[in-house]
């Protein structure tokens, strides 16, 4: 099936080398404010997946991004910050990429058009129909992604898309495609660029509105982070002292002796109901 490939189409803008960076940056900023309204169209499909992946994972399942190169790189950042900021295992939110870890520095040669690693490497993690796959890829060509995504539906596993190009093919083995349409990159082909910054919003979204609705977040707070650092230790000794009032001392001496703000807290409430 043919499609229109948006991005690789040339820039809108040309002789970059004779810019002055004054010029270039204010392009790019005017390229970059594209982005959330790209974004803000596919809020609907967005909705559509965060609202099947949730019974999933109350039931067990996980999410598994799937990507080459930048996307790849991406959907690995985006499930590295889950235990920091959420406090589940990093079991529940995976990011594979083609070339497995060292191409998240270094380019793999033919790493991106290997058909069969992406499924196995599901297999090699007990991949199960409560799971969902979801592929990035801007061009959304990337036979890693389609033929993982293809393995992936015909085992009855939820399966999504992230790309910048519409009809294309990993969205055709897409039970979800979620088509960010940024246009042509400032330089031609760069997906690193809007393309990047856009799936970025989107893992964003998908994570932390799975995670809210998963109740790892209360109010607007962090409950469930990990205490990593003095900072982080100290965000959740005012959490505490704002949420039941006690002295800092005192606040600080609770979240350290059970390691959350959420277990902190309901522990002081249950000694309080029992007392």
């Amino acid at each position: 099936m043919s499609f229109k490939k948006i991005t690789e189409q040339a820039s809108l803008y040309d002789h970059l080398e004779e810019k002055s960076v004054g010029e270039i940056l204010r392009e790019i900023n005017e390229e970059d404010q594209k982005v959330a309204l790209a974004v803000q169209k596919a809020l609907p499909q967005i909705e559509k997946l965060v609202v099947q992946i949730v019974p999933r994972m109350q039931a067990g399942g996980r999410i598994f991004y799937m990507g080459a190169g930048t996307s790849g790189r991406l959907g690995v950042l985006d499930a590295s910050e889950i235990p920091p900021t959420f406090g589940l295992p990093p079991t529940y939110i995976i990011g594979l990429i083609a070339g497995g870890d060292s191409a998240l520095r270094n380019p793999v040669e033919g790493a991106e058009d290997n058909v069969e690693k992406g499924w196995e490497e599901l297999v090699s993690h007990q991949i199960s129909a409560q799971d969902t796959v979801i592929g990035i890829a801007a061009s959304g060509t990337t036979p890693y992604v389609v033929h993982t995504l293809r393995k992936a539906q015909e085992h009855g596993i939820l399966t999504a898309c992230i790309t910048s190009n519409p009809d294309t093919p990993m969205a055709q083995v897409s039970d979800v495609p979620i088509e960010m349409i940024v246009g042509p990159e400032y330089v031609t082909g760069s997906s690193r660029m809007k393309s990047g910054t856009g799936q970025k919003m989107i893992l964003n979204m998908i994570s932390t509105s799975v995670m809210i609705q998963l109740g790892r977040v209360k109010g607007n707070k962090m409950v469930n982070m990990q205490l990593s650092n003095e900072k982080l230790v100290l965000r959740g000794t005012n959490m505490i002292v704002e949420e039941i009032g006690l002295p800092e001392t005192e606040a600080r001496a609770l979240l350290l002796q059970y390691g959350s703000v959420k277990k902190a807290i309901e522990a002081y409430k249950n000694q309080r109901s029992i007392g």
